[in-house]
C-alpha cells in the first residue's frame, strides 16, 4: 500500500467517524421534563458529539402528532400509557421501552404558606384560582385531579380550577399569579433558574394519595436505525444523566 492510498483511507475513516458524531436525533418530550432533558441533552452532545433537538408539549398531544407522522425519533412521555399506545399502534419499538423517571407532584404558591398549611388552605378555599394541568391530556393533571378526589375536595374546588394545556402552562398561571396556587411538578420549583426557586412555598403531595407518575420513553419506528437515537436512550441510563434527573426532583423507579 502506497502513502497516497493510506492517506486516502485515513481521510475516509475520519469522515465516517465525523458523520457518526454529527448525527442528529429529534425527541418529543413531555413539558414537565423540559429543563431536565435540556441539561441532559447538552451533556450528551459534549460526551458523544451527537446533536439532539427537542419538541415539548402535553404527552397526549405529542402522541397524536406521532400518529399523524410527526418526524420524531424518540418519545419521552409523562406517563406509561402514551408510549405503550405508540407500541400498540406499530409506531415505536417495543424492546426500547423503559421508565426513565417518576414525577413528583407539589402544591406551589408564591404568596400562600402552603409548606405547613396546604390542606387547611385547600379546605378553606380562600383563594380565587387553583391551577393544574389538563387531566384529559396531561398525566400530572390526571394525578392532581385524583389527589383532589382522594381527599374529598374535587367537587368543592371544581369552580376554582384553572386547567393549563400542559404542566408548563399550569406553572405559568401560578408564577404569574393569575392563580394563587397550583399543582405543578417538583422539578419546576427546585430548579435554581426557575422563577419559583426560593420564591414562595411548596408542599409535596403524599405519594399514597395519587398514582405513581411513571414516565416512559420509546424509540419510534422512525428512529429505529438512528445511531444517535439509540445512543441517547442508552445515555439516559448513565450516571451523569441519572444525577441530573434526581437533581431536578425526580425519583427513579425501584
Amino acid at each position: 500500500m502506497n502513502l497516497n492510498t493510506l492517506l486516502a483511507g485515513l481521510v475516509l475513516a475520519f469522515a465516517a467517524t465525523t458523520s457518526v458524531k454529527a448525527a442528529t436525533v429529534t425527541a418529543a418530550v413531555a413539558a414537565n421534563f423540559t429543563k431536565t432533558i435540556e441539561e441532559i441533552g447538552q451533556a450528551f452532545t459534549e460526551d458523544t458529539g451527537h446533536t439532539i433537538r427537542f419538541s415539548f408539549g402535553p404527552s397526549g398531544k405529542l402522541f397524536a402528532q406521532i400518529r399523524n407522522g410527526a418526524p420524531f425519533d424518540l418519545f419521552f412521555s409523562a406517563n406509561e400509557a402514551a408510549p405503550k399506545a405508540a407500541i400498540e399502534h406499530g409506531l415505536a419499538m417495543e424492546d426500547s421501552y423503559f421508565v426513565y423517571s417518576q414525577g413528583v407532584l407539589v402544591l406551589y404558591s408564591p404568596t400562600l404558606p402552603v409548606a405547613n398549611n396546604a390542606m387547611a388552605i385547600l379546605e378553606q378555599g380562600d383563594f380565587r384560582f387553583l391551577s393544574m394541568a389538563n387531566p384529559r391530556t396531561a398525566p400530572y393533571g390526571t394525578e392532581a385531579e385524583r389527589f383532589l378526589q382522594n381527599v374529598g375536595l374535587h367537587q368543592t374546588l371544581r369552580r376554582k380550577l384553572v386547567n393549563g394545556e400542559s404542566i408548563a402552562h399550569a406553572f405559568q398561571y401560578v408564577v404569574t399569579q393569575n392563580a394563587q396556587l397550583g399543582f405543578v411538578a417538583k422539578s419546576q420549583v427546585v430548579d435554581p433558574a426557575s422563577p419559583a426557586y426560593n420564591n414562595g412555598e411548596y408542599w409535596e403531595l403524599p405519594a399514597e394519595l395519587y398514582n405513581p407518575i411513571n414516565q416512559g420513553a420509546v424509540i419510534t419506528k422512525r428512529g429505529e436505525k438512528n445511531e444517535a437515537a439509540i445512543a441517547f436512550m442508552d445515555y439516559m441510563k448513565s450516571p451523569r444523566a441519572i444525577e441530573i434527573i434526581q437533581r431536578y426532583g425526580y425519583k427513579l423507579p425501584e
